[in-house]
């Protein structure tokens, strides 16, 4: 039972607290409700729930004996008086919403239910108070999209419709009148069926009844329709079920796609001759033809198009390691995964190998390049299953566009296949638009090798430093040994210019000894000028790897310099140890033997699947930046980092993210309990002397703290 109130006309200090005025049971109810409670008496408060505080900003204090409407938002106060009025009449209201301002002068919706009690023996109101701002803010939202929707259903090209049970018209959008040229008022209230020929209307009711009965949507409808002027198109549609708020079918809407010329080309092909046996995708061939079509219509209606060359990366080391059938199965998955994700009226090809090429028409702008590439990179990465084991792969992308790359299918196809050269060039798992610039880079290349030949002889390599910093300490542990080359006729080039050439000439093995034993000397040199030690990485190439002098070349390195063989860690590539297992696992175990550390570099990038980890002989996994890049924000590279980080903890691994950049990757690798961290963020990479200060003020501010 609720306990009548002391007297107004008792001094404050004796006043008990409201809450003191409830029976355990109702003081217990109150605590546990979901809403926040509050008890009015002659228009002035008389109790408030924790809850109630809470939500409004003010304490019991500042709300007991105050107007009840004081801060309700000025517009609402006469709707929520007259619910008050008409509450004390009678036993309950419906509920209702206003908004308050709260003490910190927030506006919040609320949704308020009021009962009227006896309190203290007079009459009351009760009120439920609840905090419904998220979903006004939802709401809101939707709205908003409902109308943005609208509006980009007016501004695509396919024809979106939507028609009742019987077929009618209900609702289309303008490109709808264009492809069965009927006017909006010819086509408000026209049927479906009426655009039919006799040869389709049976497959085209067929199809809706099937969509009817099982609620399941028909994505390919192929149609042929009449159009008002008596001419016949081909169509595909797509068809769903519009269902009631209840459930109940109301009607069917869909997406239909004019795709006259594409079938008339497709008639006049044979599909043995133009389509690739293993991927039943069209070959060069017909690739070729149907992008000269596709370059003619551009052409005439004035619109772009783009061309985009897509290569597997290293698809060679899984042909090799897990055999044909593996690599033939994994060319299958890849084709499957970019024809979904691509328009019909789009078309996807294979080259040849691990070569794909796509063809996408009617560009209103690059944006939808990007969007596409940077799904197929997505798409491309997830795990493929392979002789039982999931592996994963990436994509270098190429893209060439009509008219400003070329006007013909010979031109847009070179230049989307010198485009993916550079995208591997960049570090591989990224996509490259064609430019007049990576034309004048491939004549680079050539000049490039001329000069590495004698590079080394000619002093002409430096090493930068970039430091490794622990996410628990935030002391700096580690730095890793970059290798830079300026050349007095070239200039300063990029490592991602000059390594893949040193790599294929086989000049990678006397300019990684080079870096090694500078950098382990280096390491020795900040050691004796009193600062702290630090375990110095270097990478390894394959050819290194693969090297018979390799082993010397460690132990030289070490003797030469005095340092310690655990302060040495060598980066290795996944795809390295993919190359030919059995003898690369035995190698590292034979580095592992002198003490030297190893780490996996651009790890989840590979072919490698996260199970087999545990048979390589590795301290380290490295995060490949690509996961890194797009932390917190993207989900799938979200899941992928935080597998790692689980599954190295479990190997007991020291994980280390590459390429953090921003505060909001540190804070979301730090909460993930990542061990350590490299990336502009902390350090660019930078001279050795600067090292040494960054590493001297550094430790000084740590003995500061």
């Amino acid at each position: 039972m609720i306990k009548k109130p002391k007297s107004a006309s008792e001094p404050a200090t004796k006043k008990p607290s409201p809450r003191k005025d409830l029976s355990p049971l109702a003081e217990d109810i109150i605590a546990n409700a979901r809403d926040g409670i509050y008890i009015v008496q002659n228009g002035k408060f008389v109790y408030v729930s924790e809850l109630y505080q809470k939500i409004t900003g003010y304490s019991d204090t500042e709300l007991i004996g105050t107007d009840s409407l004081k801060n309700i938002y000025p517009e609402d106060k006469e709707k929520v008086r007259t619910q008050a009025i008409q509450c004390l009449k009678r036993q309950s209201a419906d509920p209702y919403e206003y908004r308050y301002i709260t003490k910190s002068h927030e506006i919040k919706w609320i949704l308020e239910t009021v009962s009227p009690i006896m309190y203290g023996g007079e009459r009351a109101t009760l009120g439920c108070f609840m905090d419904i701002t998220g979903r006004k803010k939802m709401e809101e939202a939707l709205h908003q999209s409902e109308s943005k929707y609208r509006s980009i259903l007016e501004g695509i090209q396919e024809a979106y419709f939507e028609v009742d049970l019987e077929g009618g018209f209900t609702f289309f959008n303008d490109s709808l009148c264009r492809i069965t040229g009927c006017s909006r008022k010819e086509l408000t209230g026209a049927n479906y069926r009426q655009f039919s020929d006799a040869e389709s209307l049976e497959k085209v009711i067929q199809t809706f009844k099937k969509v009817y009965e099982t609620g399941n949507p028909v994505e390919s409808l192929d149609w042929q329709i009449t159009r008002q002027d008596g001419t016949k198109r081909y169509i595909e549609a797509s068809v769903s079920l519009q269902k009631e708020v209840s459930g109940k079918p109301a009607g069917f809407k869909g997406l239909i796609r004019d795709i006259t010329e594409r079938r008339l080309i497709e008639q006049e092909l044979n599909h043995v001759a133009t389509h690739d046996a293993l991927t039943g995708l069209p070959n060069r061939l017909m690739f070729s033809q149907l992008l000269g079509h596709s370059i003619r219509s551009a052409q005439r209606r004035k619109k772009q198009l783009a061309v985009l060359f897509v290569d597997l990366d290293r698809f060679k080391t899984i042909n090799d390691s897990l055999g044909h059938e593996a690599g033939d199965e994994l060319l299958k998955v890849i084709a499957r995964r970019l024809k979904q994700m691509l328009r019909a009226v789009d078309i996807v090809g294979r080259m040849g190998g691990d070569e794909f090429i796509i063809l996408i028409e009617d560009l209103d702008d690059l944006n939808q390049v990007t969007t596409l590439a940077n799904k197929i990179l997505s798409a491309a990465i997830k795990p493929v299953v392979l002789m039982g084991e999931e592996y994963r792969v990436t994509t270098s992308i190429g893209v060439s566009v009509y008219p400003m790359d070329g006007h013909d299918e010979q031109s847009l196809m070179k230049n989307a296949d010198i485009a993916m050269y550079f995208a591997k060039e960049a570090g591989k798992n990224n996509f490259q638009f064609y430019s007049e610039n990576l034309h004048s880079m491939a004549n680079l290349r050539l000049k490039i090798e001329k000069n590495l030949r004698h590079a080394l002889e000619r002093q002409e390599f430096s090493i930068a430093y970039q430091a490794k910093v622990d996410f628990k300490t935030g002391a700096i542990t580690g730095v890793e040994a970059l290798l830079r080359w300026n050349n007095p006729h070239l200039g300063s080039i990029a490592p991602v210019q000059f390594i893949p050439v040193a790599e294929e000439t086989g000049m990678i093995v006397p300019i990684g000894r080079w870096v090694m034993k500078t950098a382990c000397a280096q390491n020795v040199a900040w050691q004796r000028q009193g600062l702290p030690t630090v375990c110095m990485a270097v990478n390894l190439s394959l050819c290194q790897l693969m090297d018979s002098h390799l082993l010397g070349d460690i132990k030289a390195a070490l003797k030469e310099s005095g340092m310690a063989p655990n302060l040495l860690e060598l980066e290795i590539t996944e795809s390295m140890v993919m190359h030919d297992p059995e003898r690369v696992i035995d190698v590292l175990n034979k580095i592992r033997a002198i003490g030297v550390r190893l780490a996996i570099d651009d790890f989840g990038t590979g072919y490698s699947s996260l199970a087999q980890i545990k048979h390589f002989p590795v301290n380290t996994l490295k995060v490949d930046r690509s996961f890194i890049r797009n932390l917190p924000d993207d989900i799938e590279n979200k899941a992928i980092t935080l597998a790692i980080i689980v599954m190295a903890r479990d190997l007991k691994l020291t994980v280390v993210a590459e390429g953090v950049e921003t505060e909001a990757q540190e804070s979301f690798l730090r909460e993930q309990v990542c061990d350590e961290m490299q990336g502009f963020y902390f350090s660019k990479p930078i001279t050795p002397e600067n090292f040494a200060d960054l590493l001297r003020k550094h430790t000084d501010s740590f003995k500061k703290k």
